[in-house]
This record gives C-alpha cells, structure tokens and sequence, in this order.
C-alpha cells in the first residue's frame, strides 16, 4: 500500500510545500560550533552538508568544516501525513537522519518516533541535488510496532557493500541493532527479514544497570549503527548507554568489525556482538564533553573522519558537533 501511495503522497506533498513553504523559514546563521544531535555529512560541489535530528531536520553547510551556515528551511518543509499514520503521537520533530549518494541520487533515511517507545517508522526521501533539493517522498522503508516487533525502527544507516547491493542497519534498545538487504529502490528486499547484529548485553545476562530514562525501552542500551568500509572490513560504530540527558549524559561509542556486511562483528578480543561485545573507541574526557555519541565516519579528500555529538561541559550540557581525525592501528583497528 506504501509503494503504491508514494506518488500520490508526493505530488500532495509538494503542493502542499510550494503553497507554506515561507511559514518554514528560519533565522539563517554562522558558527563555529553547531549544536546539533545525531548529526550525519555528506559532499557535493565543493560543499559540506551537515544533517541532524531536528524540526523537519536540521540542515547547515559549510565549505571548509570549520563555520557552518543554517540553512533557511528544513529538509522537510512538509512532513508525509503517512508518518502520523504510523506512528501514534509523531508531529514534526524528525530524529536520526543518514544520507548517502548511490546510481545518481541522494537518498535521506529518517526516524519518526516517541522517545522511549518502539512504535517507529522508517521513512525515505531522495534527490538529485544537495545544492537545490527537491526532496521527494519516497515513503516507508520499515515500521515497528508496540507488542509486535522486537526492535524499534529508529537510526538508519545506509551501506553499500562491495557488490554494489544496499543494505539498511538501524536500531534502538529492545533487541539491538538490525540489518537487513534493499532493493534498487532502497526499499526491503523482497522475503527478507531483519537479523540482530549487536546488543548491549548478551541474553539471558543478568548484570544489566537499570534504564534510568524509559520503562518501556529495557536495559539493551545500543543504538546509532553506523557501518563504514575501510580496508577489506565493515567496522560498525554503535552507541552505548543513554544520551538526552544533557550533563548526566553517559553515551559512548563502541565498535567491531566483519569480513562481511552481515556480520559476524567481532571486537578486539573476538567477542561476538550480538553476545554484548564491542571495543570502547569514543566516551566523554570529563573535561570538554561529558559524553559523546551517536556517530558518523567518512572518507573526505584523502582523510578518514569520525562525527558525533557530544554534551558540551562548558556549553552546560548542550550537544554540539565532534569532528575527529580517525587514525589505524597496525592491525587495522581505528582510533582517534
């Protein structure tokens, strides 16, 4: 039904933006210190674009990553009504985007969802251009529901593997991280199913410190996926534990690594995780943040770069972009 719907959504939504794109303008600015949350980047004519959870989603660029400009409207300047449809209390505060470039277009994968609930959707949007987007509703990628699905359709994250075959790892608390095939038009392949790739705890484990923001979500406190190729691997980039606390914050990033897109990810000491493994590769220093995460690593220009945002200590808990030079071991494992 989704499929089918799309281009009736679209021209809809685009009459709709046209006629109240001008109620959508904000203030356009310049700083060297972007607050952001969940923010994710990508490159097109010599411009950096930065995407982040926000109203309609957040978007700014910049030419050399060091100010950044807000852009004068969202991404969505008209939230797809289907949204609201599927997922009870969603309005317009759109969290978690991932944008990548595949056959000649930009696709933008979004969460709409409730905090601390897994009745969540993940919805599609692409374009041709950054520099003057048409973004188009492309409509559901994947739905969860309460009492339904074990996991929560929150933080996208698009791969490419090397067989030119797209792949989406998203995930939130519940049963961890999934990940499963798309098709050429970044939809669920045909007769797959999503398969658990990292928890925070292994199951069954009964050392698990207790959920201080949800009591719907449990304790499996991971999210964020974040699958980046380098090297003959699939390193995957996970956050741990609990962010939108500002200052009592205690995110964190994790990550293990595969032959294979699909996994097994294993960390450093060869701990399976989906069994709770994960190496400890970002936290909060206790002197500039008081945790970080929800992170983003990319080839630009010849370097390896590693986002997230972290809270801020002396912005007194407010999150705002970390950008880092990502280094390699000897035995190809990443560092900052």
């Amino acid at each position: 039904m989704i499929r089918a719907t799309r281009l009736l959504l679209f021209l809809v939504a685009s009459t709709i933006a046209t006629a109240t794109y001008g109620q959508h303008r904000r203030r356009s600015f310049s700083t060297d210190t972007p607050m952001v949350h969940d923010p994710v980047m990508a490159y097109e004519d010599s411009t950096y674009h930065l995407f982040s959870t926000g109203m309609g989603i957040q978007h700014m660029t910049s030419k050399d990553r060091k100010t950044w400009t807000m852009a004068p409207t969202p991404v969505m300047t008209v939230i797809p009504q289907w949204t609201r449809d599927s997922v009870p209390g969603f309005q317009q505060h759109v969290w978690a985007p991932d944008v990548i470039r595949w056959h000649g277009r930009w696709w933008m994968g979004y969460s709409c969802s409730t905090f601390g609930k897994n009745g969540s959707a993940i919805g599609l949007l692409s374009t041709h251009s950054l520099s003057a987007p048409i973004w188009n509703d492309e409509g559901c990628i994947v739905t969860s529901r309460e009492k339904r699905d074990q996991w929560n359709a929150i933080d996208p994250c698009f791969i490419i593997d090397d067989n030119d075959q797209p792949w989406m790892a998203w995930g939130s608390f519940w049963d961890g991280i999934q990940l499963i095939r798309l098709d050429t038009t970044m939809h669920v392949a045909q007769g797959e199913k999503p398969r658990t790739i990292a928890r925070r705890y292994a199951l069954g484990c009964k050392n698990q410190a207790p959920n201080p923001t949800s009591k719907f979500a449990g304790t499996n406190a991971i999210e964020a996926p974040f699958i980046y190729k380098h090297g003959g691997w699939y390193y995957l980039f996970v956050a741990w534990d609990y962010c939108c606390r500002g200052s009592k914050s205690n995110y964190r990033v994790a990550v293990g690594r595969s032959k294979t897109v699909d996994g097994p990810y294993l960390d450093r000491d060869g701990v399976d995780m989906r069994e709770g493994g994960g190496t400890l590769f970002m936290e909060g220093d206790k002197k500039q943040f008081e945790a970080a995460g929800h992170c983003a690593a990319y080839t630009l220009h010849g370097e390896d770069i590693f986002i997230c945002h972290g809270y801020s200590i002396a912005h007194k808990g407010a999150s705002i972009l970390i950008q880092r030079p990502i280094r390699w071991t000897t035995d190809g494992w990443p560092t900052l």
